[in-house]
């Protein structure tokens, strides 16, 4: 690491890029599907939700500061498990689980679009999910700096239009709507813990940064909780506000589309418009600076077992990354709806950082970490991921085989890569 140049990432640009990231297509997708979950408590499960992010953060920044990489959860699973088929499976299912979310993002944006048309059926969904792929795969490809340069624009226009409806929204909240007398089971609100912490994936791109952060052993740490707490707030108040004003059979019906939905009673049809444009442009920033980081280092990583040399747009720089990644998300939106989509996404997302912290418990010497907070984190994952599983099974029967699919994909891309081309995913950092 060259210690000359400087620093880009100090405490509050670090805590910025991490709510930029977190605070995007997930609270629009998110916040409809789990409230149809855990109904007028559904803030409870973001208060959970954002706990076990901590301890996830906890044990990433432990790790960041150790294994300073921009290989990120890949780097900590080859220094956990070793350079075999093991860490190797879970490197690319890392990558898949992206592209997973991906689809969902994409999926989210079809969902919102068609709101816009008279008659927004599945068939509009698709092609607008579809489309925003293809319109930011064509970007990518030609390098548009511009697009990327644009999103901490895209960044604050989405938080101050959430702020802005959180605060309103409390205003204007029908007290009977959150009730405790019509509070659902507990049980649901346990359900949608995993659906919550969808909406708060996005903190691990932190650890990205640590090879720009001075200091990182302190601001590290201090630039993921400052960053989780302050989007936990965000949610909860949120999440209120939605719940708050909605009844409970609405945020059912238009669970794809609720925080919209729920701009309608304070400010009308033109309020539902504002969200759902913003929604646009938080989902299609999202695919945009998803599509590179995926194609640009999860795409190398998994194919050649290192990390780019290069981490800026340049022409035709990720064509083979960008092309088979796309080609790839295309058949999820396709054959699974938003909810199946979101559901996947949420479990592999949770079973990879549970794993991750398995890895992170056999060199747990180097980093210094607090075995306590490390189990449990691990614990929350699996736990997490074992109730959603659970939860879903009734309504999305198959969700079992699409997560054995993921896997059994991911392994025979291992074996083959490591046959065909004798690559190993090795280790960036000592």
């Amino acid at each position: 690491m060259n210690t000359n140049t400087k620093k880009a990432f100090g405490l509050w640009s670090a805590v910025f890029l991490g709510i930029g990231s977190m605070v995007g297509a997930g609270i629009f997708i998110v916040i409809g599907q789990a409230g149809a979950m855990a109904g007028n408590i559904v803030w409870v499960s973001f208060i959970l939700g954002g706990i076990i992010s901590l301890l996830s953060g906890y044990s990433l920044a432990k790790l960041a500061v150790r294994y300073q990489s921009r290989g990120g959860i890949v780097e900590y699973l080859v220094q956990g498990f070793g350079q075999n088929i093991f860490s190797g499976t879970i490197g690319v299912i890392f990558y898949l689980s992206q592209l997973i979310a991906l689809a969902a993002v994409a999926k989210s944006f079809g969902t919102y679009s068609a709101t816009f048309m008279s008659h927004g059926d599945s068939m509009w969904i698709d092609i607008f999910a579809i489309g925003v792929i293809a319109l930011f795969t064509i970007i990518n490809l030609i390098g548009a700096a511009l697009v990327a340069k644009s999103e901490n624009i895209i960044v604050a226009i989405k938080l101050t239009v959430l702020v802005l409806f959180s605060i309103a929204a409390l205003f204007t909240i029908k007290p009977e709507l959150l009730s405790v007398a019509d509070m659902p089971p507990l049980s649901g609100m346990i359900f949608a813990i995993g659906i919550t912490f969808f909406a708060y994936q996005g903190f691990s791109v932190i650890t990205n940064t640590v090879e720009d952060m001075p200091n990182p052993k302190v601001t590290m740490m201090r630039a993921m909780f400052v960053a989780l707490l302050l989007v936990a707030i965000l949610y909860i108040l949120t999440s209120i506000a939605v719940l708050g004003n909605l009844p409970l059979e609405t945020i059912i019906k238009t669970k794809d589309y609720a925080l919209a939905e729920a701009a309608k009673p304070i400010f009308g049809e033109l309020g539902f418009k504002i969200m759902a444009t913003t929604a646009l442009l938080a989902t299609a920033s999202a695919i945009n600076a998803t599509l590179y980081s995926v194609t640009e280092i999860g795409y190398t990583m998994a194919k050649e077992g290192n990390l780019p040399k290069v981490y800026e747009y340049h022409f035709y720089q990720s064509f083979q990354g960008l092309i088979v990644s796309a080609l790839l998300i295309i058949p999820m939106i396709l054959f699974l709806n938003l909810a199946q989509i979101t559901t996947v996404a949420a479990i592999v997302v949770l079973l990879v950082q549970g794993i991750t912290h398995i890895a992170h418990l056999r060199v747990i010497k180097e980093t210094g970490a607090k075995r306590y907070i490390i189990l449990l984190a691990l614990l929350a994952m699996f736990g997490v991921a074992g109730l959603t599983l659970y939860s879903t099974y009734k309504t999305m029967p198959n969700i079992p085989y699409y997560l054995l699919g993921t896997f059994l994909f991911a392994f025979l891309i291992e074996i083959g890569l490591r046959v065909v081309t004798k690559r190993v995913i090795t280790p960036q950092t000592q």
